[in-house]
């Protein structure tokens, strides 16, 4: 790139949107139960205005997707073939077909109630679809995310960051500087955020299927806000600062040692679809600094992108993605891992191997904390409702600080990357999710001795 001369128009075009993106997705905002961010302040003003509709609208849109993959399995019409969005949209391997058919399935009979009561009680199919559930949640984050999202993928921001970070992000990670951007807005707003941005950015060719892999399953975190309703779940409201900065800690430690190890090591350094990989800043031409040859990238990639009309249609296309792409699979299978987790002694059983060695670990109640251990695999709030009767301060803040680091909910995280594009499948996430727990659990064990 020859460096030039540019207009004040160019500078704005960049600095603009891109001040209103790190707004409404990164900067943090007090509020009465926490810290949040804009775009979820916005997310909960439509759920509270519309929340008791969102189900039925939900449960709508899943039946649309089957109705709509079925019809382009079958026939294959020309009016969705020409169309890229909806014909990838709609021609999915079978294995989702049949995974989007019971999303639908479940849908319909939590939203009228029918059929057995362990489908659809507010602890199994109701806690995802009733009107504080997750997928009313996912509705209106999914609705607001989705449309401003090309302000902070579109407009310079990620070609800044790239060059300033990779110095950071590649040795300690393995990843491109842009990708710290994705970070910020999973830890300050929500790991549903993280996930969406990463598809994104995986799709056009930013991220290549093992960064995409390790973006998805190690930087997807839990907000500031869901991490103090777990820690005052477990009755420890009082310790969250020593609580976030033992997770943060924990969870850094798993974000350099997991991207080393298989499975994620093994994934391809290819890119989606085979396409060639995009410029991620990582090496500066010569006669520019980082900052320089960054800001010059971020005002190209802004000048490029001065359409509003296409800002429009970029978002909307993300909000059907995330709403007829993700929605039906996070129902189909997290509503499965809540049954098996509400109705079987499953995750009892599965947890027993952990008893010996949080005796090892002189973890008081061991084998109440061993039921708690791998039942977040289902959902991330279910450790600390599990946890919540054990006497012991220790073993509470154990168990509520394992449960936040574990990441790989299916309920949600868990249940959107298996939805999006990223190279993930359900046993990478068993792995992960179980490389994590053990990774995590001794370090905030030794912590916690410290604390308490």
């Amino acid at each position: 790139m020859n460096q030039k001369r540019f207009t004040l128009t160019s500078h704005l075009r960049f600095i603009i949107p891109s001040l209103i993106g790190i707004f409404l997705f990164i900067i943090p905002i007090p509020q009465e139960d926490g810290i949040t961010i804009p775009i979820a302040i916005l997310s909960g003003w439509l759920q509270d205005s519309i929340g008791t509709l969102v189900p039925a609208i939900m449960t709508g849109l899943i039946v649309l997707t089957v109705i709509g993959t079925f019809i382009t399995k079958a026939a294959q019409p020309e009016a969705i073939k020409k169309s890229p969005f909806f014909y990838n949209l709609f021609n999915v391997p079978a294995v989702w077909v049949v995974v989007r058919v019971l999303g639908a399935v479940y849908a319909v009979m939590t939203l009228f109630k029918i059929g057995p009561e362990w489908v659809w009680s507010d602890a199994t199919g109701g806690l995802l679809l009733n009107s504080e559930g997750l997928l009313t949640i996912l509705f209106s984050v999914f609705l607001f995310a989705g449309l401003f999202l090309p302000l902070l993928l579109n407009f310079g921001l990620l070609e800044l960051f790239g060059a300033l970070l990779t110095k950071v992000m590649r040795p300690l990670f393995g990843l491109p500087g842009r990708s710290s951007i994705d970070c910020l807005a999973s830890w300050l707003g929500d790991g549903t955020i993280g996930v969406l941005l990463t598809n994104k950015q995986y799709e056009e060719g930013y991220y290549t299927k093992k960064e995409a892999a390790i973006i998805g399953t190690t930087f997807s975190v839990v907000s500031i806000t869901f991490s103090l309703v777990v820690i005052s779940e477990v009755g420890l409201g009082d310790y969250f600062i020593p609580f976030y900065l033992t997770v943060a800690a924990s969870g850094l430690i798993a974000a350099i040692i997991l991207p080393r190890i298989p499975p994620l090591s093994r994934k391809p350094d290819t890119y989606y679809n085979g396409q060639e990989g995009k410029d991620t800043m990582e090496v500066i031409p010569e006669g520019y600094s980082r900052f320089g040859y960054g800001y010059e990238s971020a005002l190209v990639q802004a000048k490029n992108n001065n359409s509003v009309s296409k800002f429009f249609a970029d978002g909307m296309k993300n909000v059907l993605d995330m709403w007829m792409g993700v929605a039906p699979i996070v129902m189909a299978i997290g509503t499965t891992a809540l049954i098996v987790a509400e109705n079987t002694p499953f995750f009892e059983w599965i947890g027993m191997p952990f008893i010996p060695l949080l005796e090892l670990l002189q973890v008081p109640e061991a084998t109440e904390a061993s039921k708690s251990i791998l039942v977040g695999f289902a959902d991330m709030f279910l450790p600390a409702i599990f946890g919540g009767g054990i006497e012991s301060e220790l073993t509470r803040f154990v168990i509520a600080s394992l449960s936040v680091t574990q990441l790989i909910y299916m309920s949600e995280v868990g249940g959107l990357l298996l939805g999006s594009k990223i190279p993930v499948d359900f046993k990478d996430l068993v792995i992960i999710f179980l490389q994590r727990t053990f990774l995590t659990l001794f370090v905030i064990v030794g912590i916690a001795h410290i604390l308490f």
